[in-house]
């Protein structure tokens, strides 16, 4: 069965750590946002147009794996529903988008132990940024990567998504079209969307 799954937060979340465990423990494509704007030299100004810019080739990139019937995980900041609303556009796969939280101060700590780091104003700017409005399902990422993967894998799991089922050994998942949540808020996702709600 082939969807993808975005995951989505604040700079120091924790979304690359979380998304590379996800792919590789479930045999899916990583993707990411920022690896592409740099690959592509399309981080200019942060604006909308190059993060759209960067979806075209994350959406070509993806639509080779998922053509195969192999699951696709990207890791980006998604500072903007239109982001999000025009890559899932570009993909007609079932989709899950998890928003990964963790206090401002915890991001800040966590920038500051990797290298290089981006600094703390720099961390503040994305926190506020990525953090103008929910989506997917909300996970608590102050916990450790492997807690933070679990209760991803979880959330697939009762989803029915194939990744998670499969590693579970239950065999690939059937196709439902029940989101994972009821509410979708006021956003237009297109079809084939799980877990567009936003929930804490």
């Amino acid at each position: 069965m082939s969807y993808y799954v975005l995951i989505r937060g604040p700079l120091g979340v924790g979304k690359s750590a979380v998304s590379k465990r996800l792919a590789k423990e479930n045999r899916a494509e990583y993707v990411s946002i920022d690896r592409i704007l740099d690959e592509h030299a399309l981080w200019k100004a942060s604006h909308l147009s190059e993060f759209l810019r960067a979806n075209e080739f994350a959406a070509e990139r993806a639509e080779r794996f998922l053509a195969k019937g192999t699951p696709v995980v990207f890791d980006g900041n998604f500072y903007w529903k239109a982001q999000i609303a025009d890559l899932v556009g570009r993909l007609d796969y079932v989709y899950y988008i998890f928003t990964l939280n963790a206090p401002l101060a915890v991001c800040i700590e966590r920038d500051r132990r990797r290298g290089p780091s981006y600094g703390r104003e720099a961390t503040r700017a994305v926190y506020a940024k990525s953090g103008r409005f929910d989506a997917g399902v909300g996970i608590d990422a102050t916990q450790p990567v492997d807690r933070v993967v679990s209760a991803i894998v979880v959330h697939l799991r009762n989803a029915g998504s194939g990744i998670a089922s499969e590693k579970a050994g239950d065999g690939p998942a059937r196709r439902t079209q029940s989101p994972v949540t009821s509410s979708r808020n006021s956003e237009s996702w297109p079809r084939n969307s799980r877990g567009c709600s936003s929930t804490g």
